[in-house]
């Protein structure tokens, strides 16, 4: 018998490449999203129901259609500068949200859900290799609401058994490298995208904030996971719970991490193009350097970041580019 797994968010970037690793381990991946982000094109691998994960009466339906073995929570709004201009915006779409959800779920008699948490839980730790102990003090309301949501997580776990997998983790970057999915935002924030797009001509140039960082460079350090290094960590989680190996909270990163300008030069070698680019001054809030370690995640879970390299993520990125995108 099918086992069915319900992916919120699963029409946007890091969901529907969950869907498609989900699909190759034999799962029917159940895509649910509101398509405000994603996109329809990108359900390629199992049934779709659009909706809202605040409509109750919708989940309720789909969790009686499909009698999900367990729930992967994608589905957020996470831009940082909108959270800091609207917090309300946040803390009700994604905290009440994820409280309607969460609800459904144990009423379906649901007990496995893993939830695609953040980095940005923890706040401002410059200089520090984050691990899952690292004091969580976020700085903006998209910090505060994922944290809110492992808070409601821990709680039901307590009071009705929920059990539940929790990944942080920063930056996602490349494609899936068949490419039939890919990272498709309007518009783009993101560093890689926006970088390919300045060397493919779409737009004039990219923005370097600030070259005067205490770092090997002079930039911001940050930490990158492949996308589909993402989604098969968040299938390991799923498998972990289904094993009956309790909750668990794991961090996903480099260890290391990566320099703008590191990631400038790593595409400039993949592409053999030259990356047009301007010096702006730093941006109010940004950190030296944000870098999350794994060790946990590799000695209980057993994960392998193989493609976590920049390059690697970069040639993803850009055969995506070149070939796909989505339209509706």
């Amino acid at each position: 018998m099918a086992k069915h797994v319900l992916v919120t968010g699963g029409a946007g970037y890091i969901g529907s490449h969950a869907c498609k690793v989900l699909a190759a381990a034999g799962y029917v991946p159940v895509s649910y999203d509101s398509l405000v982000t994603g996109w329809r094109e990108a359900v390629k691998f199992g049934p779709f129901e659009q909706g809202e994960l605040a409509d109750r009466r919708a989940l309720d339906a789909v969790f009686a259609r499909w009698q999900p073995v367990a729930v992967m929570h994608f589905a957020a709004l996470s831009q940082v500068g909108e959270a800091m201009a609207d917090p309300g915006l946040y803390w009700r779409h994604n905290v009440l949200s994820s409280l309607t959800l969460i609800e459904a779920t144990l009423a379906a008699g649901c007990r496995n859900f893993v939830f695609s948490s953040t980095c940005a839980t923890y706040g401002d730790h410059d200089g520090v290799l984050l691990d899952e102990d690292t004091a969580q003090v976020p700085l903006n309301a998209y910090g505060a609401s994922k944290l809110a949501i492992e808070h409601m997580l821990r709680d039901f776990g307590a009071a009705q058994g929920l059990q539940s997998v929790i990944f942080r983790y920063f930056n996602v970057a490349g494609a899936d490298p068949e490419a039939e999915l890919g990272e498709f935002h309007r518009p783009e924030t993101h560093l890689v995208p926006l970088l390919l797009e300045a060397i493919d001509g779409r737009r004039a140039e990219l923005t370097l904030h600030g070259t005067d960082y205490p770092t090997r460079d002079g930039t911001c350090v940050r930490d990158y996971v492949h996308v589909m290094d993402l989604a098969e960590a968040h299938l390991l989680g799923l498998q972990w719970l289904e094993a009956g190996r309790g909750s668990r909270v794991f961090c996903l990163g480099s260890g290391t991490g990566f320099s703008v300008r590191e990631v400038i030069e790593a595409a400039r070698g993949v592409t053999n193009r030259p990356v047009p680019v301007t010096h702006g001054p730093r941006r109010a809030g940004d950190a030296v350097s944000l870098v999350s370690g794994s060790a946990r995640a590799m000695a209980e879970l057993g994960w392998r970041p193989t493609r976590s390299t920049m390059p690697a993520m970069i040639t993803d990125a850009w055969r995506w580019m070149q070939s796909g995108h989505y339209e509706s």
